[in-house]
């Protein structure tokens, strides 16, 4: 683990502008699917005492203008939530451009985040997320639609590199942002096939800060601790960083996270499993209260307990009775049966979440730069020194 930095570099930009608004530190929490919902937000938000940006998961546009049951309770706020970041996915300049217009217009957000940087085949199969950049001027127009829909509100973008290593498109696609309208651009320092695995090239963010200078630049990849988010930003120059599976199971990050930009690497979180089994109490409880039932809330908790325990000594079948628990009573009574007197052990640092690589982006049928997007889905492969 890198030894904690004595005071914070000078060099470093305490804050971050996105429009009208501020975040200080300059930290964002990365939208993720399933993941960053409201009570997750909400816990982040408690441990960095309100300091930073926190982004919905990802909002599907369609789903929107539907005003589909299920996405608007996605897009619900607490109160306390300022400024209040939504991320889009859309691949239709039109439909994404209603969206807009609506969140505009009857002030359900006060930020924009625009998604092309989803690897998922789900996504990908449709000309969306890492794989739209491709079309630059499906991209531009998508851009257009959005900027100029939401009037006074930031649109901001987050991308990856490019689909694979011989379909890079982050450069132009930085350059596309900037003409457009976009107020910052976030990168992931690895392409579409690469998912998750080897390691974020970090270098890529630092060539897009030299071609974009108009605009901040954030940083995303390979984030795991609060050393790691000053050194990106020292080895690169981008403007604020993106954590993203850095903070699964473990939203005190963000505490530390303030923490090393003013200096006081003391302040540290390093709890003990007493400490981590009430935070992952009460994160089942808001998800209950959020959900409005509380078998649901604690099943949909199941998928945290893993990422929450990462490191203790718990056993394997004490892991698996948590993670089929159906009430907060079954959660509570099986984590007190734990020798709650660990201390935050050694091995709880490091990666969390998906870590594995994919070689193969599913695509549109004749994904060219002129073709429009077909329902029939085709493979690209990456080189193989791009997966894990």
């Amino acid at each position: 683990m890198p030894t904690p930095m004595s005071t914070v570099d000078s060099t470093l930009n305490s804050s971050l502008s996105i429009g009208p608004h501020t975040a200080r530190p300059p930290v964002v929490l990365a939208p993720m699917a399933g993941i960053t919902n409201a009570p997750f937000r909400t816990l982040c938000r408690e441990f960095s005492g309100g300091k930073g940006l926190f982004v919905s998961e990802m909002i599907t546009t369609r789903a929107l203008v539907e005003r589909n049951e299920k996405t608007m309770q996605l897009i619900h706020f607490d109160a306390t939530e300022k400024p209040r970041s939504i991320q889009l996915y859309g691949v239709d300049p039109a439909t994404v451009g209603k969206a807009v217009r609506m969140i505009a217009e009857e002030d359900l957000a006060d930020h924009i985040d625009l998604n092309f940087g989803c690897p998922v085949p789900k996504v990908t199969r449709k000309g969306g997320g890492s794989a739209l950049p491709y079309k630059r001027n499906l991209l531009r127009a998508i851009l257009r639609e959005a900027v100029s829909g939401a009037g006074d509100l930031p649109v901001t973008m987050k991308m990856r590199k490019g689909i694979d290593d011989d379909h890079i498109t982050f450069l132009d696609a930085g350059r596309i942002a900037v003409e457009e309208g976009v107020t910052a651009i976030a990168l992931h320092g690895r392409t579409a096939a690469q998912h998750y695995g080897g390691t974020a090239d970090w270098d890529a963010i630092a060539r897009l800060k030299e071609h974009v200078p108009e605009i901040p630049v954030l940083g995303n990849g390979d984030i795991w601790s609060a050393d790691d988010a000053l050194r990106m930003m020292r080895e690169t120059g981008c403007d604020g960083v993106v954590v993203g599976r850095g903070c699964l199971g473990r939203p005190w990050l963000f505490g530390d996270l303030v923490a090393a930009f003013e200096g006081r690497p003391d302040a540290y979180a390093r709890p003990t499993l007493r400490e981590v089994a009430a935070v992952m109490v009460r994160h089942a409880t808001l998800l209950g209260e959020w959900i409005g039932d509380e078998t649901r809330g604690v099943i949909d908790f199941r998928k945290h307990v893993a990422w929450y325990l990462k490191g203790f000594s718990v056993g394997s079948e004490m892991r698996g009775r948590l993670a089929i628990t159906s009430s907060l009573a079954e959660l509570s009574d099986g984590l007190a049966e734990l020798d709650q007197d660990q201390p935050w052990p050694s091995g709880a640092d490091g990666p969390r979440g998906r870590t594995s690589g994919n070689n193969r982006v599913v695509l549109p049928e004749k994904y060219d730069s002129n073709g429009s997007p077909s329902p029939v889905p085709t493979c690209w492969s990456a080189p193989r020194s791009t997966s894990s």
